[in-house]
């Protein structure tokens, strides 16, 4: 499970970074693989360039090396999204996610949004996962996304649709697509940050003894304790994750590898639970827990949005706070509202 940051704002407004490391400091003490920032519910087209360096900057200082840190792009422009993700690379992120561009999102030939992504991706710094929203809101056509498998340099797609059959459909065309990974010891996820803690130093430095004995000073390379990290390597296919709450089973049953549920910000160990029974070939479970997430999924992400997402978070001990206007937040009967759809998955 990977999951979507939202973005702490200040009563007037301002960004407020002392939160957003708040939360990443919990977050990345609960099950989730990875922190995604700037997603939509982190409303990106909101920040200036400055505030999404920023809050880029904040989540890596903060997060645990263990955490695959994926890095929102939405930009309209190839050098641009090529811009935000250079720094993002700098920082030790993973990947980058990106939504097809605005200007094609509705009505684009197929052409020119091939051409955006096969841009991005060729000169990117990071690989990219394609980000594919509900229908009418930037959704990647599948054969779009199949074709777009094949590319060295993207690895997979966040499918917000909720339709399982996207997910078989796009697994079936990807069929032949192959890549050799890194993974730890127990398959699980090796980040740039965990490999940078573990890499020998190689800085020189000046011994001692010629500094105190009145020689020609000599550079040399402190001894260094060999790294503990074990990894290996494993083939993995084009990566499909779900972007919807209420259709994470659905996709996992479709062929999907994991998710990416926006309500994870204000409940991430329920949102986790469907994944761990799914995992441990518990259907049943998976199920239940699923079924446990329906409403909130419904009521507080679908229906209410960012808002709602955020005041879920302030009702789980995670800072959600007010969204940045031109959202609202919620009144007072939407506050009820929320506070009785995750009456069950309040920790």
């Amino acid at each position: 499970m990977h999951l979507p940051l939202t973005t702490p704002f200040q009563p007037d407004g301002r960004l407020n970074l002392r939160k957003l490391e708040d939360n990443v400091r919990r977050y990345s003490k609960t099950p989730a693989a990875g922190l995604v920032v700037l997603a939509r519910s982190g409303q990106p087209t909101l920040l200036s360039d400055a505030e999404s360096r920023d809050a880029l900057r904040a989540v890596a200082e903060t997060a645990a090396a263990e955490k695959v840190l994926i890095a929102g792009v939405r930009r309209d422009s190839v050098a641009a999204a090529l811009d935000l993700i250079a720094y993002a690379e700098e920082l030790g992120y993973d990947a980058a996610l990106m939504p097809v561009s605005s200007l094609l999102a509705r009505g684009g030939k197929t052409a020119e949004v091939l051409s955006f992504f096969r841009a991005v991706a060729d000169s990117a710094a990071l690989p990219v996962v394609l980000d594919s929203g509900a229908a009418g809101e930037g959704q990647i056509a599948i054969e779009v996304a199949a074709e777009l498998s094949a590319h060295r340099n993207i690895l997979g797609v966040v499918d917000a649709s909720g339709d399982a059959s996207r997910v078989s459909r796009v697994l079936a065309a990807a069929a032949n697509v192959g890549r050799e990974v890194t993974v730890t010891a127990v398959f699980a996820a090796v980040t740039r940050r965990m490999l940078a803690k573990s890499a020998p130093a190689t800085e020189m430095f000046l011994s001692a003894d010629v500094l105190s004995g009145g020689g020609t000073a000599v550079s040399v390379a402190p001894p260094v304790a060999k790294s503990t990290l074990k990894t290996r390597t494993k083939t993995v296919g084009f990566q499909v994750l779900c972007g919807r709450t209420a259709g994470v089973l659905d996709a996992l049953l479709a062929g999907a590898v994991g998710a990416m549920p926006p309500l994870a910000a204000a409940a991430p160990q329920a949102c986790y639970e469907v994944l761990a029974a799914w995992k441990d070939g518990d259907p049943a479970l998976a199920a239940e827990k699923q079924e446990r997430l329906r409403l909130p999924a419904l009521r507080v992400e679908e229906e209410l949005g960012v808002a709602g997402i955020k005041y879920g978070c302030d009702l789980n001990g995670y800072f959600g706070g007010r969204p940045r206007l031109p959202t609202l937040p919620l009144t007072g009967l939407e506050r009820a509202e929320v506070e009785a759809a995750m009456a069950g998955i309040r920790n």
